[in-house]
């Protein structure tokens, strides 16, 4: 049983992802953002169910679709929108952009543009936990594209090998950029490969936040207590294309529209109306709260500074050799 205080926050939490995506899309279309962006509206009960679960002092890896993980794991908005525009007081300091947030602060070990590199970088996560004697968890995120790359069987394999406390969480939105899962695999199910491995693989609706909350809490809980990784697969649907200028004309309009009725936020809402835990006025004043917090994250972004070109030149490390012309 879920108590009313984390419902409520994890109601929160998602209308924060959405709406704070929704003014990334604007901002993009005024030309605010540099590069592209992933956004990750449709997915909320993904990140908000899993890291429901964990500790501040927990790791999570992220994938290029990764504004959704950072806000579920705690980072601030205002840094993380001032990343996103590409502005010095962002936490890469406006070198990182959309696809490179981290914040080792709260356990944000990273997002990376490479489709699959967070699920090794889990495992030693996890294998860190495991030499230094604590309780902590390591998370990965990441999509059902990466379960075809080698990173994802040898991450897990050594996870499994070494009874690391990892839990490996697939975001299954159905399609890679643009190419269905069905044109690439013989399986329904991402989690069915867990068994190749020996750990448990669950298949949960990745739109009922419960469902997912519920799932990686027993996962997490294995892991705490020594007992290995588990794989995780959520079915949910990404609500626009793959980045911001893909129309995504590839998905059927019947499946679109199936997809729409089961909106994560929506549904939950009807859920916690049901329960007696919300009310329609707490929604509005909840909705100004987020669009406040979200407005206020922009302007901090807008006003901040741009890096100094020289400021290329920081942060930037390199063996003594290879930074050496011969």
């Amino acid at each position: 049983m879920v108590e009313n205080k984390k419902l409520l926050e994890m109601y929160h939490q998602m209308l924060t992802i959405r709406f704070f995506e929704e003014k990334v899309f604007e901002l993009y279309g005024q030309n605010l953002v540099p590069g592209t962006i992933h956004l990750y509206a449709g997915e909320e009960a993904v990140a908000v169910g899993v890291c429901a679960n964990l500790r501040r002092d927990d790791y999570i890896t992220s994938t290029h679709r990764g504004h959704g993980h950072c806000i579920a794991k705690g980072v601030r908005l205002d840094k993380t929108m001032a990343e996103i525009l590409g502005r010095k007081t962002g936490y890469c300091k406006g070198k990182g952009g959309s696809m490179h947030i981290a914040d080792f602060s709260i356990g944000m070990l990273g997002a990376s543009a490479v489709v699959g590199a967070g699920i090794p970088i889990a495992a030693g996560a996890g294998l860190s936990i495991k030499l230094r004697g604590t309780d902590q968890v390591a998370v990965c995120f990441f999509g059902e594209g990466a379960s075809n790359q080698g990173t994802f069987h040898e991450g897990i394999n050594l996870a499994a090998v070494w009874s690391l406390p990892v839990v490996f969480v697939c975001e299954n939105n159905l399609y890679a950029m643009g190419t269905r899962q069905s044109r690439v695999m013989t399986i329904e199910n991402i989690a069915d490969r867990a068994a190749a491995y020996g750990i448990p693989g669950v298949m949960v609706d990745g739109n009922d936040v419960l469902a997912v909350y519920e799932a990686a809490r027993v996962a997490v809980k294995r892991a705490r207590q020594g007992e290995g990784p588990t794989l995780i697969e959520c079915k949910t649907y990404r609500l626009k294309g793959h980045s911001r200028f893909d129309p995504a004309a590839y998905r059927p309009k019947e499946e679109v529209e199936a997809w729409l009725k089961k909106d994560p936020i929506a549904c939950f809402q009807t859920k916690l109306f049901e329960m007696g835990v919300l009310t329609e006025v707490e929604v509005l004043k909840m909705v100004q709260e987020v669009r406040k917090d979200v407005d206020e994250a922009t302007k901090f972004a807008i006003e901040s500074p741009f890096p100094e070109p020289q400021e290329a030149l920081e942060d930037v490390y390199a063996t003594e050799e290879s930074a050496t012309t011969k």
